[in-house]
C-alpha cells in the first residue's frame, strides 16, 4: 500500500473541476477505499435519486435546501451534516443553485445495523 492510499487531501476546487463529467454528470467520484466512496455533488433540479445500497452521509459545503427523506422534509444549510440510511427514499428539494455537497457512502450493502 502506498502512502497516498493511506491519507490524502481532497480539494474542493480540484473536485469541482471534474463537474460536469464527460456525459454531463453532476457529481464526481473522488476516492474509493474498501466500502468507502467519496464524491462531490452539485445537484440540479429536478433532483431525483433512487434509494442507495449503502449508508450515506452528506456534508453541505455551500447552499441550502430541503432534504426529503422517508416521507419527511427537513431544511439544511452550509455546514450541516445529513445522514440517510441505506434503502431510504430521499432527494433534495427547494435548494439554491450554488448547492455543493460532499457525499460519503460507506459500509455493507443494506447498511450498518446498530
Amino acid at each position: 500500500m502506498s502512502k497516498t492510499d493511506r491519507s490524502r487531501v481532497i480539494r474542493l476546487a480540484e473536485a469541482r473541476a471534474g463537474i460536469p463529467g464527460p456525459a454531463g454528470e453532476h457529481s464526481v467520484s473522488l476516492m474509493r477505499r474498501g466500502s468507502l466512496e467519496i464524491k462531490l455533488s452539485l445537484p440540479v433540479i429536478p433532483n431525483r435519486q433512487t434509494p442507495h445500497a449503502q449508508d450515506e452521509v452528506y456534508v453541505i459545503v455551500r447552499g441550502r435546501g430541503v432534504l426529503f427523506h422517508d416521507g419527511e422534509r427537513d431544511s439544511f444549510e452550509s455546514g450541516d451534516v445529513l445522514f440517510v440510511a441505506a434503502g431510504t427514499e430521499h432527494h433534495f428539494e427547494d435548494f439554491t443553485e450554488d448547492l455543493a455537497v460532499w457525499v460519503v457512502f460507506y459500509g455493507p450493502r443494506g447498511g450498518e445495523v446498530s
